[in-house]
């Protein structure tokens, strides 16, 4: 069986994060949707529908048994099982929005529970971070026994939503679990003196710097490094926020990386609604959250002392620098961002990339490149 996740059309919804992957392959609770569809039917071989010039890196799968699958959706037992049972030529509906499809999908079929949980803007990743973490945490722990949890952390609350996988380490901290669960990836690492409140996910070889301070719901992908203040967080893996710093209600890439001390305000001074930059409308739009911080696409940094102005939207492979708040949306491949801004030279960006990458033993792929070439070519 073939699960293809379908962008349906919303590749620059959910950008800057979508210029280098396809929907299905964000992350928000422990999981990427992908990751979600293969817990639930393992037997089957899930890919993408995806932008041509993604697809060079995240190609579709064929051949078998297809089911095309909204991308948006947030997989559950349910709504496996139902894509399971789904004939030749039916799609599954529910309202005006597809779920699932065999074939051409002319016959229709009514979802007729409760709406599946869906990915409708870009900030629905950290607005319903809390929900999905919380339900990935028992999908992925459920029958299974912790890692012994350490004497020396402080615990408050039930220890029963504590999960450490094999490997990892957490010594001398607070773990709160009355807000939610603390799920612990393998190999991962809590240092002493960090303080965090659930629902919380760190995922495999990642690390929280000693003395953090992280509020849930936040997630920390693979290979990343945390420290200072974090608050409603979710970054996609191999990024670092390793310093001292308050960073709330954001989106964090890959390869990304914040200077010390670097800080993003989540909240307007007057607490008006916020506006943030849409890629799809091409302008600034309402997002009905008092709430946000920054979303920053894969392979971006900041300099130290960086400030970010409320949902500051900072595109690919930029270097934000410069003693002033930079610009509230910074196109990829931008020099500075502050007192006038230049382009990075594509080559130096891949260059810069891939030193970055060389850290951990990787290199960009010819499918990064292939990404690069194309968004320095056609603007992000």
């Amino acid at each position: 069986m073939n699960i293809i996740l379908h962008d349906n059309g919303l590749h620059l919804r959910f950008a800057p994060l979508t210029l280098t992957r396809p929907v299905g392959d964000l992350r928000v609770g422990i999981l990427t949707n992908k990751e979600r569809w293969e817990k639930w039917i393992p037997e089957a071989v899930v890919s993408f529908q995806t932008e041509k010039y993604i697809s060079k890196k995240f190609p579709r799968e064929s051949g078998g048994l297809e089911i095309e699958v909204n991308a948006a959706m947030i997989p559950s037992e349910a709504l496996a099982a139902a894509i399971l049972h789904l004939e030749d030529n039916q799609v599954l509906v529910s309202g005006d929005t597809w779920i699932a499809r065999r074939g051409t999908g002319a016959e229709k079929i009514t979802w007729t529970e409760q709406h599946p949980l869906e990915l409708k803007q870009r900030w629905d990743l950290f607005h319903l971070n809390d929900e999905v973490l919380v339900a990935d945490y028992f999908l992925l722990t459920g029958g299974r026994e912790s890692q012994h949890i350490s004497a020396s952390n402080t615990i408050i609350g039930d220890p029963s939503l504590i999960f450490i996988e094999a490997g990892a380490s957490v010594e001398g901290s607070f773990l709160n679990t009355t807000s939610g669960p603390i799920y612990i990836g393998k190999e991962a690492e809590v240092m002493e003196g960090s303080m965090i409140r659930g629902p919380f996910s760190l995922g495999e070889h990642a690390v929280v710097k000693m003395g953090s301070k992280i509020y849930g719901a936040t997630t920390v992908g693979p290979y990343c490094k945390v420290g200072g203040e974090v608050s409603n967080c979710i970054f996609q893996a191999y990024s670092n926020k390793g310093h001292d710093g308050f960073l709330g209600n954001s989106l964090v890439g890959e390869w990304c990386n914040f200077g010390a001390d670097s800080n993003t305000s989540n909240l307007k001074n007057n607490y008006s609604m916020i506006r943030s930059w849409s890629y799809e409308e091409g302008r600034e739009v309402e997002t009905g959250l008092q709430f946000m911080g920054v979303c920053m696409g894969d392979h971006s940094k900041c300099a130290i002392n960086t400030m970010f102005n409320t949902a500051t939207v900072v595109g690919v492979s930029c270097n934000v620098f410069g003693g002033e708040f930079p610009k509230k949306f910074i196109p990829s491949f931008s020099w500075g961002a502050v007192n006038g801004t230049e382009l990075f030279d594509l080559k130096k960006a891949k260059e810069a990339a891939n030193a970055m990458m060389n850290r951990r033993g990787l290199e960009l792929t010819e499918g990064d490149l292939y990404i690069f070439d194309y968004l320095a070519k056609h603007g992000g």
